[in-house]
């Protein structure tokens, strides 16, 4: 049990090890039933299971309380997973050609998608008619997990212990790995730009090194969005459905650019969370209570999320995957990449939180080897605040001061709750300790994260 006395983060060497002795179960879709059939049956150590990402395990744009699992596990099992990037036919070539999983996925033929679905919204597109989904949400999330034992009040802590780039699978990109960037219509930047013509979308394309010897990103192309028409026949003015194959007889590349430009890497999952309770489908865009798309770079490999949990088996899911971001995501995305990660998974159970850093835990919090990180945003929980059409209204409604606000009560809380002060100590702490900064402006509902160095305590004092 997670306590102050008690908890210990193991090192990245004694984590290899251990993984090491593990057996590997790969492990395929289940119904809810199933799933507690299998939890039934508890092996008496940890297991490592492993979740490929392809189109029969991943889900593309939302997250699901009535998604059947597609890994079952206990508290204390180690997860790989594979994530793919929703960017990935910006450059095909380099992305999808020669990968299975990704081909299995972004297959699109006239009348024949490897994954039909693509966000929350009416299967039928009758909105916009952009296709299945409606774009409603936009990233390749791989699961859920189901872990033995979840339930709603729980929290569920899930340490990120290794992530690492995923190789391009065409031989003749041996050794790389590439992502997209794009500065696209939904980009802070977008109606306050200088140069013509304006405004316009740009996709540039990065290269990263595979083999772990570099770390650091370099520029290789970009090309302004043309109007692109999918294998459906629905033609794409901009940006406004994920996973559209992008002709490149249609764009001109430039490959003079960020020349002498390094980018130094931070892999990390820009979406990862557990199921909300409040709606079947839940665009995965905005985030909220249970993590979802906050976009922080410093969930990569070290840190440590916990998420309140809100259905039965909290249904953890990852994606988004990014090599580098920096706060406030401002064109509109990261590096978008895709990257395979390891991740172990502990539940602490309601009646066993008093007393601990995670009593009363409402919102994702972030735990690193020197700090800790709250996440606020302009709603905490928007999906109930907003009402019916809170899927909508919460892209017209967001406000960096509102997230700042959310981020001051969840630090105040942290604070008062995990460290003992007062109101007022508090409060003054985190005028002359706490750094908040813009997570994001560019998801919906917008992102100010909270940070507190853990050597401020003597009790984590080094």
């Amino acid at each position: 049990m997670y306590n102050k006395s008690n908890f210990q983060r193991p090192s990245s060497r004694s984590f290899a090890y251990g993984l090491a002795l593990l057996p590997f179960l790969t492990d395929a879709g289940v119904s809810a039933a199933q799933a507690e059939v299998k939890c039934s049956s508890k092996p008496t150590s940890a297991t490592h299971h492993y979740l490929a990402a392809n189109s029969e395990t991943v889900h593309w744009g939302y997250f699901s309380k009535g998604r059947q699992p597609r890994a079952v596990v206990n508290s204390g099992d180690f997860v790989t997973l594979e994530t793919l990037t929703h960017h990935a036919n910006d450059d095909a070539e380099r992305m999808v050609s020669g990968d299975a999983g990704a081909e299995s996925v972004f297959k699109w033929k006239k009348g024949d998608k490897g994954v039909d679905r693509r966000g929350a919204g009416p299967m039928d597109a009758s909105i916009y008619g952009r296709g299945a989904g409606e774009g409603f949400g936009v990233h390749v999330l791989t699961g859920p997990v189901y872990v033995c034992g979840a339930e709603p009040g729980d929290v569920l802590e899930v340490r990120i212990l290794d992530v690492q780039p995923r190789p391009s699978g065409n031989p003749k990109y041996a050794g790389k790995t590439f992502g997209s960037n794009a500065a696209a219509w939904w980009g802070y930047h977008y109606n306050d730009m200088l140069e013509e013509p304006k405004p316009r979308e740009v996709i540039t394309i990065y290269e990263i090194d595979a083999t772990g010897n570099r770390d650091w990103a370099k520029a290789v192309y970009n090309y302004r969005w043309v109007p692109q028409t999918d294998p459906d026949g629905v033609l794409h003015e901009k940006i406004d459905y994920p996973g559209v194959p992008v002709d490149h007889s249609t764009i001109t590349k430039n490959t003079d650019v960020l020349t002498g430009v390094r980018v130094p890497i931070r892999p990390h999952f820009g979406t990862m969370g557990v199921a909300p309770a409040e709606a079947d489908f839940v665009d995965s865009i905005p985030p909220g209570y249970f993590g979802g798309n906050i976009d922080d770079w410093r969930i990569g490999k070290g840190g440590t999320m916990y998420y309140p949990v809100a259905v039965k088996g909290a249904l953890l899911s990852a994606g988004d995957p990014h090599a580098a971001q920096g706060d406030s995501e401002l064109a509109g995305t990261a590096i978008e990449t895709s990257l395979t990660g390891v991740v172990q998974v502990i539940l602490h159970k309601k009646d066993s939180l008093a007393g601990t850093s995670l009593e009363g835990l409402d919102y994702p919090l972030l735990e690193t080897d020197s700090e800790w990180v709250v996440h606020g945003f302009s709603y905490a929980n928007y999906l109930q605040e907003l009402g019916e059409k809170a899927q909508s209204e919460i892209y017209s409604k967001s406000s960096i001061d509102n997230a700042m606000r959310d981020a001051f009560r969840k630090m105040r809380h942290f604070l008062m709750t995990a460290k003992g002060l007062s109101e007022d100590e508090a409060i003054s702490l985190m005028s002359v300790a706490a750094d908040f900064g813009v997570t994001q402006v560019v998801d919906g509902n917008w992102g100010v994260h909270g940070v507190i160095e853990k050597r401020v305590f003597a009790d984590t004092a080094p």
